[in-house]
């Protein structure tokens, strides 16, 4: 692939920013929230928290600006910026490569990046984990959608979008438990969730959602 993979992962959710989500809630958010609801209790009030892979701010920055906490999101895609400024007012945005992002050591108390690693190029994902652990307090969580199974690929016309190509590259879950592992990260929680509106292609849907802390005890949980 001669095009610089990254700037084809922006100009896909340029293209398909009105079909992945409107600007108000649709049926696909539910699950978004059943993760927030497990996160948020265990933040602190006004907690700082990053969103990685941000889009237009609905529902995550919507949710957790709402909740009291201080936001800030992060795409690669400007139309879904500018729309998550407009949308989600509160939050701070930015648009950049989540792989090239610089934050001082324990900024922020979570992260999350919801359908958003998996678009970055795999040799990046590992050191992108360790930045992340770099960017978390002690005793912060990671909440995030990674591969289940190992699968890379690219979707020409993305979400019926003529034109619109997205690419896919992740490792399995259990390279992802191997790799947080490496950079001090407990997995509190990991299951399988699949993508019934994002994706077509069937190895694409095969995906892991987890919750991770720094600093406690290990858990272990399917479902």
């Amino acid at each position: 692939m001669s095009q610089n993979p990254k700037e084809i992962v922006r100009k896909g959710h340029d293209a398909v920013s009105r079909s992945y989500r409107g600007d108000e809630e649709d049926a696909a958010c539910e699950r978004y929230h059943a993760w927030l609801d497990d996160l948020i209790p265990l933040l602190p009030k006004g907690a700082p928290v990053l969103d990685l892979g941000c889009g237009n701010g609905i529902p995550v920055a919507r949710r957790l600006v709402n909740e009291g906490f201080d936001v800030t999101g992060v795409d690669i895609s400007l139309v879904q910026i500018d729309r998550a400024k407009r949308l989600v007012a509160a939050a701070c945005f930015i648009c950049a490569d989540m792989a090239s992002l610089k934050f001082p050591p324990g900024r922020f108390d979570a992260i999350v990046s919801f359908y958003a690693i998996i678009h970055v190029p795999l040799e990046e994902q590992q050191p992108l984990l360790s930045s992340m652990r770099h960017w978390l307090r002690p005793g912060g969580r990671l909440m995030a959608t990674v591969g289940n199974t190992s699968w890379s690929g690219v979707e020409q016309d993305w979400l019926d979008v003529p034109g619109a190509t997205m690419i896919w590259s992740h490792a399995d879950s259990a390279t992802y438990e191997k790799w947080l592992a490496e950079n001090g990260f407990t997995v509190r929680w990991i299951a399988a969730v699949t993508l019934p509106t994002i994706a077509a292609a069937a190895d694409i849907k095969n995906l892991a959602a987890f919750l991770t802390s720094t600093d406690l005890p290990a858990k272990r949980a399917d479902g």
